[in-house]
This record gives structure tokens, sequence and C-alpha cells, in this order.
């Protein structure tokens, strides 16, 4: 019980000696921010754009968020459609699904009237022809993916144009097309 008594007050001992000194303020410097540091450029209604470096190259960027997904599949990560400028690679959509797409599926956007199909790699859906979309949702009001999605089930997610253009401009501009 002795030694209990010392084991206890030798350990109280310690933290009353360990605490001021944890709670003295050390200079700590500011992170530096990373290189993949998202860099927003403007929110333009529905869509924002934005920078980051990317390998020592700047690469622009335009996304929004589904408005709305049926059925709503429990634990299913955010619903992005996003259209990138890379200076390799000028625009490229993307839609990241939030859940992994069966095996070699594809995927259906439609811009108004007019259908495109996207491959699937993961939990990404990737546009043939992004141009070609591009153009279309320029012009477009709305867009409706639908997709293969887990258990068989066909999810449908629906994405506003408003604002896109100024966005897709804005991202054109922060990336122009190299000569």
């Amino acid at each position: 019980m002795r030694q209990f008594t010392l084991l206890s007050s030798l350990l109280a001992a310690a933290v009353l000696v360990a605490v001021p000194a944890m709670a003295q303020p050390k200079h700590v410097p500011a992170k530096p921010a990373t290189a993949a540091t998202p860099k927003k450029v403007g929110g333009f209604e529905d869509w924002t754009a934005a920078t980051h470096q990317e390998g020592g190259q700047l690469v622009c960027y335009a996304f929004t968020r589904a408005q709305n997904s049926m059925p709503v599949l429990p634990g299913r990560l955010e619903v992005v459609l996003t259209v990138t400028e890379r200076p390799g690679g000028r625009d490229a959509v993307a839609l990241s699904a939030g859940f992994s797409y069966p095996a070699a599926a594809e995927v259906t956007m439609q811009v108004d009237q007019a259908n495109h199909t996207l491959y699937t790699a993961g939990r990404s859906a990737f546009a043939r022809d992004g141009a070609v979309l591009v153009a279309a949702m320029q012009k477009g009001r709305g867009v409706v993916a639908r997709s293969p999605g887990p258990n068989k089930a066909q999810i449908v997610d629906n994405f506003s144009l408003r604002g896109f253009s100024p966005a897709y401009a804005a991202i054109v501009k922060a990336c122009p097309a190299p000569k």
C-alpha cells in the first residue's frame, strides 16, 4: 500500500512538472501552402471555378454538385461534375459518382435533348469528346446523368448549368490554351 501511495505521489509530481512545460507556447512556423492547394477563381451561380498546381503546371477547373440524385444511396459520397483545363488536355469532363461503377459501365449524360456517352473507371466517368460536351453545356439548361449503380440500380443525378458559361470562361482565361 505504501508503494502505491509513493507511486501515486511521484506520478502526480511528474504531471505537475510536465503540464507547465506542455503549456509553454512554442514557435511553430506556419505551414506553407502546398502546391496542390486549390485557389478559388470565382463563384458563378451554381458553378465554382478554381485552380491548383499539378506537377508544376497550373490546372484550372469548374465544378458543380448534383442538385438531386435518385434513388438515394446510403453512404454515397458527394456527386460532382467537373470540367478541367490543363496545358496538355483541354475540356476534360468528368463525373465523380460517389460510388464505384461496375466494370465496363457507361454513363449517359443528357444535356437538354442531346445524349453523350461517358466511359467509367473506378468512381469516375469521363467524356469521350469533352469539347462537344462542353459546347452543349454552354447552350444547355441542365444535365441529367444516368448511371448503372450498386446492385443493378439505375442512378439519376441532376445538375444545373446556371453559371456554367461564365465559370468556363474564367477557367479558360486562367489557363489559356498553349500556343
